[in-house]
């Protein structure tokens, strides 16, 4: 079972930057490829970023790839997001997520794979 709580979020305005973080409870973070998910206001859930294990191997879709960089402290039990050059379409309630993998190299990168979900930290981008 892994808990998590993300923060950081707030308001800033277009090409600001934000770090995000998310604490995680348990003493098996590293056996869990980490993502970072947002949702705006009538729109599905996506994935921004998502980060494997040890951190060797991320994913960054074309949206927020050059902007976004994903990152994890495992003897902390952190997950970062730092975002750069922020767009109004950045706007979003931003979740952390967790996915426990029993081997190799995974960046999981679909919403149904991941297993446990933070409560959301809100991130209003403003012009």
């Amino acid at each position: 079972q892994v808990q998590l709580v993300e923060s950081g979020g707030g308001l800033v305005q277009v090409g600001g930057s934000l770090r995000l973080s998310c604490a995680a409870s348990g003493r098996t973070f590293s056996s869990y490829a980490m993502g970072w998910f947002r949702q705006a206001p009538g729109k599905e859930r996506e994935l921004v970023a998502a980060i494997s294990r040890s951190g060797a191997l991320t994913y960054y879709p074309d949206s927020v790839k050059g902007r976004f960089t994903i990152s994890r402290d495992n003897a902390k039990n952190m997950v970062y997001l730092q975002m750069n050059s922020l767009k109004t379409e950045d706007t979003a309630v931003y979740y952390c997520a967790a996915k426990a993998v029993t081997r190799g190299v995974t960046v999981p990168t679909t919403q149904n794979s991941y297993d446990y979900w933070g409560q959301g930290t809100q991130v209003t981008v403003s012009s």
